[in-house]
C-alpha cells in the first residue's frame, strides 16, 4: 500500500461538514461529527514557527518540524506543488489517527460500497473521527453480509478548502515517520489540492500516489542523508514486493468472482487463496525482509474490503507515470492535462489515460 494508503482523503467529511454549516444539523448524527472533528482538529493547529519558537517544545518534535518545512519549500520549489498555508501548522491530536475509514464489499466481489455526498461525488469509504461510531457502522455492514474493513488514517486533505483557515495541519500521527515516507506524505496530500475527479477515487488516488512516489525519490536523491536513502531504498523494496503480492491476489480474486462457478465452489476457492497469500506473506518476511513485520496488520484483516482500497491507490499509477513521461518530466504541463482529464466524464477520463503510451 502507498505511504498515504492508510489516507484515503476524506472529501467526504469536509462535504458532509458543507452541508451541515449551510442547512443546520439538528442532530450529531454523520454530518454533525464531521463538522465537529474536523474544527476540533483545526482549532489544535499552531503555527510551526511558534513551535519551533517555544523552549518547551520537545528537540526531537522541533527537529521533525523543521524537516517537514524543508520539505514543504521542496514541495513548492521542485514539484510546483501549490504553495499555501497547508503543512505550515501542527496539531497534536493525542490519538493515533486523524479519523477511521470504514469500507465494505460483497463477499463475492472487489467492488466497493459507495456513498455519495454533495459536491464531493461518490466515495467508496466513509470516515468517522470518532472509533467507536466507525466501529459500530462497520458491525452494520458487516450483519448484512458485506465484508469490512476498519483501519485508522494519519491524515486527510480538504482539498484546498480550509487554507482560509490556516491550511491542513502537520500531525503527530505522521510526523514521526520514517524520512522518505513522511516527505511522500506531505506531496501526496498537496496533490490533491492539485486535481479532483468527482466520482472517481481510483483517478483522485492513483495520481496522488505517482506524486508521491515521484516526488519521494526526488527528494530522498537530492535532500536526504544516506542514511535515510538507505532507510528509503529499504521501504521501497518492502511495498514493491508487497504491492506484487496483493495485486496478484486480486487478479486472482477478480478471475475467480466472474468465473462460472457456483457460489459454493467460488467460497471454497477463494478460501484456498486466501490461505495462499498468508502463507506467500510468511514467505517473503522471512527471505527477504528479515522478518519485518509492518504489514501484519494489513493481512489480518486482508479481505474484499481492503483489496478495493488498495487497489485504489494503485492502479492507475503507471499511467499516470506513463503521462508524466510525455509530458517531459515537467510537473507543471503535468498537472496541466490532469486538470483537463480530471474535467472529462469518467468512462472518457478512463479511455484517455489508459490509451497513453
Amino acid at each position: 500500500m502507498s505511504v498515504a494508503g492508510s489516507g484515503l482523503i476524506a472529501g467526504a467529511l469536509l462535504s458532509a461538514a458543507a452541508v451541515c454549516l449551510g442547512s443546520g444539523c439538528s442532530s450529531m448524527g454523520y454530518y454533525g461529527q464531521a463538522v465537529q472533528g474536523h474544527l476540533d482538529l483545526m482549532n489544535r493547529a499552531r503555527p510551526v514557527d511558534d513551535w519551533l519558537a517555544e523552549a518547551e517544545t520537545p528537540v526531537p518534535l522541533r527537529e521533525r518540524l523543521a524537516l517537514t518545512q524543508r520539505m514543504r519549500d521542496f514541495a513548492i520549489a521542485e514539484l510546483m506543488l501549490p504553495d499555501n498555508p497547508s503543512y505550515r501548522t501542527y496539531a497534536n491530536l493525542q490519538r493515533s489517527a486523524a479519523v477511521w475509514n470504514v469500507v465494505a464489499a460483497p463477499e463475492l466481489s472487489l467492488a466497493l460500497k459507495t456513498w455519495c455526498f454533495p459536491m464531493m461525488g461518490c466515495v467508496g469509504y466513509r470516515g468517522y473521527f470518532d472509533r467507536a461510531e466507525a466501529d459500530a457502522l462497520g458491525a452494520e455492514l458487516k450483519a448484512q453480509g458485506l465484508e469490512v474493513s476498519v483501519y485508522g488514517v494519519p491524515a486527510y486533505s480538504t482539498l484546498g478548502w480550509s487554507n482560509l483557515i490556516g491550511g491542513d495541519p502537520l500531525l503527530n500521527t505522521f510526523v514521526d515517520w520514517p524520512e522518505g515516507d513522511l516527505a511522500r506524505l506531505i506531496f501526496h496530500e498537496l496533490a490533491h489540492q492539485v486535481a479532483y475527479a468527482s466520482d472517481d477515487t481510483t483517478f483522485n488516488e492513483s495520481f496522488a500516489t505517482t506524486v508521491e512516489r515521484l516526488g519521494g525519490q526526488r527528494w530522498l536523491n537530492k535532500r536526504a542523508s544516506a542514511a535515510a536513502r538507505a532507510e528509503g531504498e529499504r521501504l521501497d523494496q518492502r511495498r514493491a514486493d508487497f504491492q506484487v503480492l496483493t495485486q496478484r491476489q486480486r487478479v486472482r480474486l477478480s478471475a475467480l468472482y466472474s468465473s462460472p462457478l457456483d457460489d459454493a465452489a467460488k467460497r471454497v476457492r477463494k478460501a484456498e487463496l486466501m490461505a495462499q497469500l498468508r502463507s506467500d506473506y510468511e514467505v517473503i518476511k522471512r527471505e527477504r525482509w528479515g522478518g519485518f513485520s509492518g504489514y501484519d496488520a494489513y493481512m489480518a484483516r486482508a479481505n474484499n474490503a481492503s483489496f478495493g482500497v488498495q487497489a485504489a491507490y494503485n492502479e492507475l499509477v503507471p499511467a499516470f507515470e506513463r503521462l508524466f513521461e510525455r509530458e517531459q518530466h515537467d510537473f507543471k504541463r503535468f498537472y496541466a492535462e490532469v486538470r483537463r482529464l480530471a474535467a472529462l466524464p469518467l468512462a472518457e477520463r478512463r479511455t484517455l489515460l489508459e490509451a497513453i503510451r
